[in-house]
């Protein structure tokens, strides 16, 4: 895990609530974490970004495996284990970590056409030197291969449109492809990664009974928890993301859905299951959760 935290991460930068304030004092129950960001590799050689976050920097800074690894001098100045990256969607905090790519490092770029269009639409991002960044459109529920070791499958999941390309107040959820999930595969073993998701359907409760890890979205605790917080006007739904709390919430909806570890990312600020100490963590631990957290290693 790069990153475990919805945009903004925690603390927020202009974040006055009790959980910011905790992690900026150093309490060890406010661990701090960047946005939501997931490295991959099936040899510790070869590694695939799960989404470009804000913070991608930084993460990479931190984690040594993601390193130049320069054996002779006959490598030259510059390389990267990087090879490539997966989009989820088009969101700020998924794609923004894209512009600290730029420096001439080739890899592929795996996203679905609709977000390739975005990306596409945008000329900043031309600074990804087409000539050393392929933008290869995934269609979805078709397996692609990132090397010989390791595919990706991008399935769409109920969501909306990313914030900035809203064009109404009211934006519909919908299951078109603007948000997928993606289910990382080398054969043997399935892992999903799920930062949004506006409700459970029958074809993603199926996908999870068949994986052995699901990172799922863990953005808010309640549905009004941002209104009632005071930090924005919007519900969970209306922002593209079940809550963990309710009849219909995640912890609802993955109750009878028995196998695989389950762990929560892309946390919000105001989720109390943040702090390590609060009923609301208990609550999902109890449940069978991980709170995922920054550095965090899977192997499966």
């Amino acid at each position: 895990m790069l990153g475990s935290a919805a945009g903004g991460g925690f603390p927020q930068w202009n974040s006055n609530g009790a959980g910011c304030r905790r992690a900026r004092t150093g309490d060890s129950a406010a661990v701090p974490r960047t946005q939501t960001g997931l490295a991959v590799s099936h040899d510790g050689e070869r590694w695939f970004l799960i989404n470009a976050s804000p913070d991608l920097r930084e993460q990479m800074g931190r984690s040594p495996f993601l390193h130049p690894q320069i054996k002779t001098p006959n490598d030259g100045p510059r390389h990267s284990p990087v090879a490539g990256v997966v989009l989820t969607g088009g969101d700020v905090d998924v794609i923004a970590g894209l512009l600290t790519l730029r420096e001439r490092h080739p890899f592929t770029l795996h996203a679905t056409q609709r977000i390739l269009d975005v990306l596409d639409d945008n000329p900043i991002f031309e600074v990804l030197n087409r000539q050393l960044v392929d933008r290869r459109p995934v269609a979805l529920g078709e397996p692609v291969q990132l090397d010989s070791d390791l595919s990706v499958e991008l399935f769409a999941v109920p969501g909306k449109t990313p914030l900035y390309l809203e064009a109404d107040d009211n934006p519909a959820i919908t299951i078109d492809g603007v948000t997928v999930g993606a289910a990382l595969c080398d054969g043997r073993a399935t892992a999903l990664f799920i930062p949004g998701c506006a409700a459970m359907t029958a074809d993603l409760a199926e996908r999870v009974r068949q994986a052995q890890v699901v990172f799922f979205d863990g953005t808010l605790w309640r549905d009004d928890e941002m209104i009632l917080q005071g930090a924005g006007p919007k519900t969970g739904r209306r922002m593209g993301h079940m809550s963990l709390s309710g009849p219909e919430g995640t912890i609802a909806a993955f109750a009878a859905l028995d196998g695989p570890r389950k762990i929560l990312i892309h946390i919000n600020n105001t989720n109390p299951v943040l702090l390590d100490d609060s009923p609301e963590r208990a609550e999902v631990e109890r449940a069978g959760w991980t709170v995922a957290h920054d550095g965090m290693e899977i192997v499966i």
